[in-house]
């Protein structure tokens, strides 16, 4: 699982820090650090809440654009 750098710039552009949109969807900052870092695998649960914060579709912040990314 490679770095979610569409996640990090669409919480950027939403002038969000990590400890913002984590207390926006319940988690802690570590975890969204987690995500943004390719640490963690989010539940899918946690993925749409942090699309409906966003603003974003799952396909827009979690969809690899290539199916051979982690390769």
């Amino acid at each position: 699982m490679g770095k979610n750098l569409k996640l990090k710039s669409f919480r950027a552009a939403k002038d969000m820090s990590q400890k913002d949109l984590a207390e926006a969807t319940g988690v802690t900052r570590q975890t969204i650090n987690a995500i943004e870092n390719g640490d963690y695998n989010p539940s899918v649960n946690l993925c749409i809440a942090i699309c409906k914060v966003l603003g974003k579709t799952l396909d827009q912040i979690f969809w690899e654009d290539e199916w051979n990314a982690k390769e």
